[in-house]
């Protein structure tokens, strides 16, 4: 059976791979690409469908982001989402004007009546809540097109062309806050893109060890294993593509949580591979003395990695090929696409100008959290690995406000520890998509011992989420955050207040830094 791929261009959303995330769910596979895709790539791409993103420009400014035109005339059906809408209208002879009135202008949710006669709302009801997010109004619809939905502020929610498969909607069909949106999205892909839904995580793995074993032919690997999620699937599919081929390389650069490198080595160590501890604390430390500023010091860890990887390929002999862990979540904050820089990671904007390697290989650059997991366990990974918290590649580096120091990551491993050990306690697990401490660079006056202390501040941290692209603050019980702050302002030396962060993702990220 041929192929079935569904391309997803990038206008600047900050959650376009939301869209991508929903569409494999689907069980149809995506890739998203940016908006400077050329027809030429369009075509080897040979996609079943395009969707457009939403973005934060305006179509009708001069330097607004636009879509090659002979894309619509490749016969494949189009799905324009908020800025994607308004784009297809535009580009294709429709007006879009700046909204007039308030009335005009839509967001959050919104009360919408669809033409359920139209492929992309067929099964859904008459109407249903949408999440609108737009203040241009799309004044003239374009020849060929008719109206599917409205709604009390606006009569053209959604557009149509059944004819040739072109479908604009002015509100987020990603996101859960649209009621219906997934089916929509499921009427695009199989209703209109006639997918056969064959892409599942197997797919995936049979593609991604030929894909690798074709790169790497007799070539030398060398893995950047943290121990983590993400690099242990990443070292299980590189195990299993080039087996002997590969070299796994933990740098414990001190910046692990609590007995985090003990736990890694014992985990590792059975496997069918070569193993490599580097004991790298003190250079860390040392680079990162007097530093303050986060993406500074994500810089530094980030080419620190490099250059200690560089220095064991060479103890090893000729390495050709850098694996990494990069998933899509990291690749999309640190600016992935033309979605802006959030943060840069250490393993995708951290990377120095210069790598003394062939090629950097990430095999799961294109994969969500959940679906890392999936890989995990159709690889055979225990159960334990496949389910590990979360942990960023600069460790408690940025977790840690300000300068770091040995004494601040000794405070900090300690209150982190204690944090993770209550939920345990309390069976909470597996409530808590990632759970965490971070030492704020706080200072604040406290009593203890009928004595004055001023001491730092820590601050706990627990999110929820599916993909790590949006997160809600866990509602941690009571009993447990009070068990949890006695014990760390009793047992940390240092520490007399402690602190529950309750801020989303957005406006936050997950991390402090």
């Amino acid at each position: 059976m041929k192929r079935e791929a569904v391309l997803i261009i990038d206008f600047g959303g900050q959650y376009d791979q939301l869209i991508a995330r929903r569409v494999r769910e689907q069980n149809v596979y995506c890739e998203l690409r940016p908006c400077t895709v050329t027809l030429d790539e369009i075509r080897a791409f040979d996609p079943i469908g395009i969707i457009f993103t939403g973005g934060p420009n305006s179509v009708y400014d001069e330097k607004a982001p636009h879509a090659d035109p002979g894309i619509f005339q490749l016969g494949v059906p189009i799905l324009g989402i908020c800025y994607g809408c308004q784009l297809l209208a535009h580009q294709l002879g429709g007006q879009v004007t700046p909204a007039q009135d308030d009335a005009a202008r839509e967001y959050g949710k919104t009360v919408t009546r669809f033409d359920t006669s139209c492929r992309l709302f067929t099964g859904i009801p008459e109407q249903s809540v949408t999440w609108m997010s737009h203040g241009d109004y799309m004044a003239k619809v374009p020849e060929g097109f008719s109206l599917a939905a409205r709604s009390d502020n606006c009569p053209n929610v959604a557009i149509c062309d059944e004819a040739r498969g072109f479908y604009g909607v002015q509100f987020h069909p990603e996101v859960n806050h649209t009621q219906y949106g997934k089916q929509m999205l499921r009427n695009f892909l199989y209703e209109v893109c006639r997918a056969h839904g064959s892409w599942t995580m197997a797919d995936y793995k049979n593609t991604a060890i030929a894909a690798i074993r074709e790169k790497v032919g007799d070539g030398k690997v060398l893995l950047a294993l943290s121990g983590g999620v993400d690099s242990s699937v990443a070292a299980a599919l590189l195990a299993e593509a080039v087996g002997s081929q590969l070299t796994c390389v933990f740098v414990d650069h001190g910046l692990m949580r609590k007995d985090e490198g003990d736990e890694v080595q014992a985990a590792f160590d059975p496997w069918p591979i070569q193993f490599v501890r580097v004991d790298a604390e003190e250079r860390f430390l040392a680079k990162l003395a007097g530093v303050s500023e986060p993406e500074r010091k994500r810089k530094i860890i980030g080419e620190e990695f490099i250059r200690v990887f560089e220095a064991e390929a060479k103890k090893i002999g000729r390495v050709d090929y850098l694996v990494q862990g990069t998933i899509y979540p990291d690749v999309v904050e640190s600016g992935g696409g033309d979605a802006a820089v959030i943060k840069s990671h250490h393993n995708v904007g951290g990377l120095p100008d210069y790598v003394d390697f062939k090629e950097i290989i990430e095999p799961l650059r294109l994969l969500f959290k959940d679906e890392v997991r999936q890989l995990g366990r159709q690889l055979g990974l225990p159960e334990y690995l496949v389910q590990r918290q979360p942990f960023p590649g600069p460790g408690l580096a940025i977790r840690i406000i300000g300068e770091v120091t040995k004494e601040k990551l000794d405070t900090l491993r300690e209150a982190d520890f204690i944090f993770r050990d209550e939920v345990a306690k309390a069976h909470l697990e597996g409530t808590m998509s990632q759970y965490f401490a971070v030492l704020t660079n706080m200072r604040s006056v406290g009593v203890m011992g009928d004595g004055r202390t001023y001491d730092w501040t820590v601050a706990l941290r627990s999110v929820t989420t599916d993909d790590f692209m949006t997160a809600d603050w866990t509602r941690v019980p009571f009993e447990v955050l009070d068990a949890v702050s006695t014990r760390i302002v009793n047992s940390v030396p240092g520490v007399n207040r402690v602190v529950y962060d309750i801020t989303s993702k957005p406006p936050a990220t997950v991390e402090w830094e």
